[in-house]
């Protein structure tokens, strides 16, 4: 096999080889020169990554896997511990913050979507949801048609938010949309009566309701408007670090590990109210996680 260039050659050597002293890329020499790893967060994203404490390290099942991830990256490189530094971010600064290597991963709760892929790589899937509407407790909506003449809003620069524009003027819905600039403000709007309902991703909509002082007064109604593979957000310019962390989320998957670390922020009481979100894995994620690959179909 030809070869037009030593940077070619290199390439194919890390891939097959994974050979880092001498093939590894800008992550990879980023992380061996400074010892860190730099995960991006965000503050409200329950259960995935969020602040239980203000104070505090940000917590959630995204972190805990990225967590392990910082440990194989470690392991791979022998360098014995990685610092780990945390990067706020919001909806329109995670996906930059990656881009632009401020963040060395992002782990919370982004879509893996093509238009994103442009930009940024994934890894395998750690949750597989849709985006359904969270509406006061004492409204007659039960799902999309209802909204007809009503205030439906959604997080600005969310796979939601896209697909609730998109199908409101394609389809002469009739919905009064909104955006807002995260996702508290939309519970926050439902609950105060300035929007009819909030639609995003059902799991996130569960881990804000029991967030709330009174969660009975909430309740999630309709169908799955989206499919919503979430997964790790990583730089699209180190394949070498791309193979450890997909080699280490696909050994999580396989060995149990993460399913039980599902099962630990879905099925039992975290914090910061010691509530539980009653949220069983979804069959989706079952399926996927059969044969476990960070190709999604969208």
């Amino acid at each position: 096999m030809m070869f037009h260039d030593m940077r070619s050659l290199c390439a194919a050597t890390c891939l097959a080889a994974l050979a880092f002293s001498a093939c590894a890329g800008p992550v990879l020499d980023r992380i061996k020169q400074t010892g860190k790893v730099v995960i991006a967060y965000r503050e409200t994203s329950v259960p995935f990554s969020y602040l239980a404490r203000a104070e505090g390290p940000p917590v959630g099942y995204a972190i805990d896997l990225c967590q392990r991830l910082v440990r194989a990256v470690a392991k791979k490189l022998e360098i014995g511990t990685l610092r780990v530094e945390y990067l706020l971010v919001d909806n329109a600064t995670r996906i930059s913050s990656v881009v632009e290597g401020h963040a060395d991963l992002a782990c919370e709760s982004t879509t893996n979507t093509a238009e994103r892929r442009e930009k940024v790589a994934f890894t395998i899937p750690h949750y597989v949801t849709g985006a359904r509407i969270v509406v006061r407790a004492g409204d007659p909506f039960n799902g999309l048609s209802d909204f007809r003449g009503r205030k439906l809003v959604s997080t600005t620069g969310t796979n939601p938010m896209r697909a609730l524009d998109q199908g409101n003027r394609l389809h002469n819905q009739g919905i009064l949309v909104g955006e807002v600039a995260d996702h508290a403000q939309g519970i926050l709007a439902v609950e105060t009566g300035t929007a009819d309902g909030f639609l995003m991703d059902e799991a996130l909509l569960h881990g804000m309701v029991a967030a709330r002082p009174d969660p009975s007064r909430l309740k999630i109604v309709g169908r799955y408007v989206t499919v919503e593979p979430l997964a790790i957000v990583l730089p699209r310019d180190d394949a070498a670090f791309k193979r450890i962390v997909d080699d280490e989320m696909r050994r999580l998957i396989l060995s149990g590990e993460a399913a039980a670390l599902h099962d630990q922020w879905f099925l039992q009481p975290i914090p910061p109210g010691g509530r539980s979100l009653h949220l069983k894995m979804p069959y989706l994620l079952k399926d996927f996680w059969k044969y476990p690959t960070d190709w999604v179909p969208n």
